[in-house]
């Protein structure tokens, strides 16, 4: 799939002073949709995801799968900025960027010297973006925070799983990639303000509380209190997870209609003047009666056989897969959600941006960066001679 004519941020220059998921998950987006992205690394042992991830000669060698997961399209500087002279180069740097971004814990910034107040000075259009667990205020803004903890104080562990299995962690890191996403969006939002220039207070925290909005509104405005209820949709039903003859399907009959559809693919129509499931509340309070009644039919065929006669009906319903088997889905590969780079002496398969714009997407298209790779380049760009770099290198400031 080729790429679009130009990428909407190209001419953004994004200074990304991240480290393992939501800050670089944040600038990844940004880095696809043509930003350019330096990431500035502290010497010799760079950004901590380049120590984690499934391979461990890869974290050997700095260049974890979780580091390469999010850091194409990205160059990398090495910095020590606790030390000054690097701070005046990130201070010159600075002057040349639009976007500042870093997860370091509140406080960090304004420590080393180089907070929004000190930054704008030498930019006064600089859109500086802190990302934190609990945010920049508040009585946790202090507390080290990692994805775990954000799942367990937001309260999605409370409602994940079921009566016998919550509180449970979602399988993935949620409020990282929650955290990184609102934060590419302020970041866009930003930048289109006029006059530019703004502090932008991203908690992770306050993402996923976000993301939880019916939740949330049930308990605000209904008093309902969340539970764990498992596969079930609380909202109608029979929406759920449902167990035929081979694999579970998901099925998702929310309106009338598409419960008459349902009834009629599974040759039930019986169960349409049953006084249990008459109305959609009666349905919500005899849904595990229902689920029962489902299955027990459910059963009698594949999860193919039946899911091609729901869509054929326009009910809702879809495979339970795995992850290998949702990238290899037809689906996926139509949209070409996946990227293959070369990188080194191999080629490696990264995801893309999730968007679409005129009906391409944005891919990347450089592996990501050695540690230090770009230094010098950048360094010189700033009017660094080739002696001075040296120097810098030889007394560990690079």
């Amino acid at each position: 799939m080729t790429q679009p004519a130009e990428k909407p941020l190209k001419g953004i220059r994004v200074l990304d002073l991240t480290n393992v998921l939501s800050g670089p998950y944040c600038t990844y987006q940004l880095a696809l949709l043509g930003a350019e992205v330096i990431k500035i690394e502290r010497p010799h042992t760079g950004d901590l995801a380049r120590n984690l991830g499934a391979d461990p000669k890869r974290n050997n060698d700095k260049m974890g799968i979780s580091f390469l997961a999010q850091n194409a399209d990205k160059a990398s500087v090495t910095l020590d900025l606790k030390n000054a002279k690097a701070a005046s180069i990130f201070r010159k740097l600075v002057k040349t960027a639009h976007v500042i971004v870093e997860n370091f814990r509140p406080g960090v910034m304004q420590r080393l010297g180089l907070s929004y107040e000190e930054l704008r000075k030498e930019n006064p259009e600089l859109i500086f973006c802190a990302i934190s667990g609990f945010g920049q205020t508040g009585p946790r803004s202090a507390d080290p925070a990692y994805d775990q903890i954000i799942q367990g104080f937001s309260g999605v562990m409370s409602i994940t799983g079921d009566s016998e299995t919550a509180p449970l962690r979602v399988g993935y890191p949620l409020a990282d990639t929650l955290g990184g996403l609102t934060a590419a969006f302020s970041i866009t939002a930003a930048l289109n303000a006029r006059p530019r220039g703004a502090f932008l207070d991203i908690s992770m925290t306050d993402a996923v509380l976000s993301s939880m909005g019916w939740v949330v509104s049930n308990y605000l405005i209904g008093g309902v209190l969340p539970q764990a209820h498992g596969n079930e949709n609380t909202t109608s039903t029979p929406p759920g997870t449902f167990q035929t003859m081979d694999q579970p399907i998901n099925i998702a009959a929310n309106t009338d209609q598409q419960w008459m559809a349902l009834t009629e693919a599974l040759e039930c129509s019986e169960l349409l003047s049953d006084p249990q499931y008459l109305t959609r509340e009666d349905r919500k309070e005899n849904r595990l009666a229902l689920k029962q009644d489902i299955e027990a039919i459910l059963n009698k065929r594949s999860s193919q056989e039946w899911l091609e006669s729901l869509t054929a009906r326009g009910v809702p319903a879809g495979p339970v897969l795995g992850l290998a088997e949702a990238l290899e889905d037809p689906q996926i590969k139509a949209r070409h959600l996946t990227q293959s780079l070369a990188f080194e002496e191999e080629v490696i398969s990264l995801l893309s941006s999730p968007m679409m714009i005129n009906d391409r997407r944005p891919n990347p298209e450089k592996p990501p960066p050695v540690l230090g790779q770009n230094t010098i380049r950048i360094l010189t760009e700033l009017g660094y001679e080739t002696s001075e770099i040296d120097a810098m290198r030889e007394q560990g400031i690079i």
